[in-house]
């Protein structure tokens, strides 16, 4: 019988999707394991939720029971019931990221579960039975630096000699305004520079993408600020691996995983001080930290950077190393695992 269930029931590959991936893909060595639900890259194939119960009925050998690790709303439920109504030998583990106060039903769910991992200091304050505080990582071994970063631009086919770009969904708590506003101001004085705006727009935020392109047509840099939508999980590493800089401006972040990703691929940032985002920095050794809400601090930061061969050089080889040592996909897993080995030794 299998000792570790995951689920996924999420069918749209959001950031909360790839931290699972990122730790599944480490845990497959170490456990005899079940990706429940949908399907992650580079993980095992997913098995329903009716066939996880089936195999959840006894115990794995020598344990007193499987682990659910779950990370969002439907999968709580689904474990609470599998645990509580069907009476099976079960115990429910939930990640929590956010840094905020949970909604009412958010919280009596996870007020249900018989461990919370929180990412951060911060997290663990808004959750009760916390276990473990264990933050992201980066699949290292995913992202990597790149040989030749010119070179890698190129055969990415958007233009110019350098890119930049900010990561996730187009609405205004992930800033996108803000990016779009400081490329506006810094692209004038970085020739050769393209910067991309990754990420979807659900139909609630349809019409604040479309005035976000309007500026960039009125600013006349339709060419240069490039709206490439949303692309498949393969292939963001190569992508990110042939960027200059990382732009994640966020008003609101759980944790943020895009600058992680980034340095991971030997790629400084530049955030605004939410999420995780200060850590991430080491100091101003990997990052750039901005006040919300200011563009022009951010458009400022960038061009500084990108102007200085030497200082960007230096913040690359740190941001590989920090990811490496502090932030890895490799050090969560192991995180986590301590939280698995203190629920089965009760």
């Amino acid at each position: 019988m299998p000792e570790l269930f995951v689920t996924n029931f999420n069918r749209n590959f959001t950031g909360v999707s790839a931290t699972a991936a990122n730790v599944l893909r480490q845990q497959r060595a170490d456990y005899d394991l079940r990706l429940v639900g949908h399907p992650l890259p580079g993980c095992p194939t997913p098995i329903s939720l009716r066939q996880a119960r089936a195999l959840s009925r006894t115990a794995p050998p020598g344990l007193p029971f499987a682990i659910w690790h779950v990370r969002r709303n439907p999968e709580m439920r689904a474990a609470i019931w599998a645990r509580d109504v069907l009476g099976l030998p079960i115990r429910v583990v939930f990640t929590s990221a956010a840094q905020r106060r949970h909604s009412l039903v958010p919280r009596w769910l996870i007020s249900r579960m018989d461990a919370v991992i929180a990412t951060t200091d911060r997290a663990a304050t808004f959750v009760p039975h916390v276990r473990g505080i264990v933050p992201h990582g980066a699949d290292t071994d995913l992202f990597t630096p790149a040989l030749d970063r010119a070179a890698a631009w190129t055969a990415t086919g958007y233009g110019g000699t350098a890119g930049v770009a900010t990561i996730g969904r187009i609405r205004p708590e992930k800033g996108t305004d803000l990016f779009v506003d400081a490329m506006i101001r810094a692209l004038p004085d970085l020739p050769g520079v393209t910067a991309l705006v990754i990420g979807r727009a659900t139909r609630d935020h349809q019409k604040f993408e479309l005035t976000l392109k309007d500026r960039v047509q009125r600013a006349g840099l339709i060419d240069r600020i490039r709206f490439i939508g949303e692309i498949p999980a393969p292939e963001l590493p190569p992508l990110m691996r042939a960027l200059s800089l990382v732009i994640q401006l966020p008003r609101y972040e759980g944790y943020g995983m895009a600058p992680l990703e980034g340095m991971a691929s030997g790629v400084p940032f530049i955030g605004s001080n939410a999420g995780y985002y200060e850590a991430f920095s080491a100091q101003g050794k990997t990052g750039l930290i901005v006040p919300p809400d200011m563009a022009q601090a951010a458009s400022d930061a960038a061009a500084a950077l990108l102007s200085d061969p030497e200082r960007h050089a230096a913040m690359s080889r740190a941001a590989r190393d920090v990811a490496e040592n502090s932030f890895s996909a490799r050090n969560e897993a192991a995180g986590i695992a301590e939280v698995y080995r203190s629920l089965w030794a009760g």
